[in-house]
């Protein structure tokens, strides 16, 4: 199959390149100097010469501080964005797989949530990437909308400063020797990489709708954090931060969990524990780590 992955370079867009070629597809990568999702033609002049069979986005304005101050510009890229790009490959009878966020929800539930609840985005971010996912679902007739939570993986990560969770934890450990986490916020920390390969399960589908695709399980930013300590033999104390240490600029959600209910139903879910993720990412970081020295 003909792939075109939009946000190429990207966090997960790059984890993306790797897993359709590595399932024998052609793939083309678009990065933001090749296409400008808010402008229409943009997207035909990119897309249309291509006609690939598949289109998956995963380009956004992510930034959830940015999107606060301009939501303007994050409406532009996330919500027409993906209208234009759902318009186009429409046109083209490919399927659009549009990538979205935990951030849709409130984190009020307190329990996993499943494809069926109700959205109630706190911010910017959260309300422009839920018109997003309204505008594919009523303009293009193939269609994955894909929500997904906590992401870290190889290649970096700009709108974190280049530096995942792990990376993060991991330098501030060596340089301090001391590590304050909070413990208040619940996710289900997922790695692109197997994000990347439940996407490649999708694309062999024709069960279009949405779908929720998270590691299973869940944990606080805390546990997140004494895992990939313990797991790495890093030595460091790791304390709870206290109430108000961190405050937010914005508001995000508490409690982040999502439920692969679709998947399961249609028994596409390729996911294991996040422990199992964080696990297989630390070992291809040393394989990586090692290669490094030997060239």
């Amino acid at each position: 199959m003909k792939i075109a992955v939009i946000g190429a370079n990207g966090q997960l867009g790059s984890d993306l390149i790797a897993a359709f070629s590595g399932n024998g597809d052609e793939v083309l990568g678009f990065t933001h100097a090749d296409i400008e999702l808010a402008d229409l033609a943009s997207v035909k002049s990119a897309l249309e010469p291509a006609q690939p069979e598949v289109v998956v986005n995963t380009a956004a304005m992510h930034h959830v501080e940015n999107c606060e101050r301009d939501p303007e510009k994050a409406f532009a890229t996330n919500g027409t964005g993906a209208r234009n790009l759902a318009a186009v490959a429409r046109d083209l009878n490919a399927v659009l797989m549009h990538v979205s966020t935990d951030y849709v929800f409130d984190g009020i539930k307190g329990s996993p949530y499943v494809e069926e609840d109700s959205p109630r985005p706190l911010n910017a971010y959260g309300i422009t990437k839920l018109a997003g996912e309204h505008f594919v679902r009523a303009t293009a007739n193939k269609h994955f909308v894909v929500r997904t939570s906590g992401l870290y993986g190889k290649s970096p990560c700009r709108a974190k400063g280049g530096l995942n969770f792990i990376e993060l934890m991991l330098k501030l450990a060596k340089e301090r020797g001391e590590v304050r986490v909070v413990d208040s916020e619940i996710v289900s920390p997922t790695s692109t990489a197997e994000l990347a390969q439940q996407l490649v399960r999708l694309s062999r589908s024709d069960a279009y709708g949405l779908y929720h695709a998270t590691a299973e399980g869940s944990c606080s930013w805390h546990e997140f954090a004494r895992e990939i300590f313990r797991l790495t033999d890093t030595p460091v104390r790791l304390n709870v931060a206290a109430a108000g240490e961190f405050p937010a600029k914005v508001a995000r959600p508490m409690y982040s969990v999502l439920e692969n209910q679709a998947l399961k139903k249609r028994g596409l879910n390729v996911f294991k524990s996040w422990q199992d993720g964080l696990h297989q990412y630390l070992g291809q970081r040393i394989k990586t780590s090692s290669a490094s020295v030997r060239s």
